[in-house]
């Protein structure tokens, strides 16, 4: 496989940098956007159970001591419990807009890898190409072996570089929908909570 891969040329080496960063930015975005780290229903019930007996002040400090993008709107909508919702609502959108930004954090080097992959590859098809015809202008074409190098560097670069940007792609863009569904539910969440703040 290694010696398969040195046929494509030096432009086989960023390639193979852009998969690596894929995969690690797509393992770090799966391991980040766990449902259970975003929206813990457990803590969720417990603030709103405290919220609904008008323990306002030690649903504040549970908030407070959950680091999650929730547990930030939550404290940011407790925070104001006393004001009216005009200004818990603005408050929490604040949050919520930001908290949404976070989670859409490092993805968009997951859609540049899968724009960059083939492009690499094309670069490498063009050079093998090149190669080729400069072999056939100094040989002729009595040797096919001679003009063979241009060729496998032209078909391999192609071939390593599409096997990067299809998986990128279909990580990129799975990603973007995890992230999509995880901000409606924060959304829900969020207007739920406020209701249940100003009510109470």
């Amino acid at each position: 496989m290694y010696e398969f891969l040195l046929k494509g040329g030096p432009l086989v080496i960023p390639i193979g940098l852009c998969s690596i960063v894929a995969l690690g930015v797509f393992l770090e975005r799966l391991w980040s956007l766990r449902r259970k780290r975003i929206i813990p229903e457990e803590f969720i019930d417990k603030v709103e159970a405290l919220i609904r007996e008008n323990r306002m002040q030690d649903a504040l400090v549970l908030a407070r001591d959950r680091s999650c993008p929730m547990g930030r709107i939550i404290t940011a909508a407790l925070r104001y419990h006393n004001s009216d919702r005009e200004l818990i609502k603005e408050s929490v959108e604040e949050v919520g807009r930001r908290e949404s930004a976070l989670l859409d954090r490092y993805i968009e080097v997951l859609g540049t890898c899968a724009a960059i992959a083939p492009l690499l590859g094309l670069l490498g098809t063009v050079t093998g190409m090149m190669d080729v015809f400069q072999e056939i202008e100094a040989f002729g074409l009595g040797d096919p072996s001679v003009f063979a190098s241009g060729i496998w560097k032209a078909l391999i670069t192609t071939a390593v570089g599409l096997s990067v940007a299809i998986p990128s792609f279909i990580f990129y863009k799975s990603l973007i929908s995890k992230v999509e569904g995880l901000v409606i539910e924060m959304e829900e969440r969020s207007l739920n909570l406020v209701e249940m703040v100003a009510d109470a």
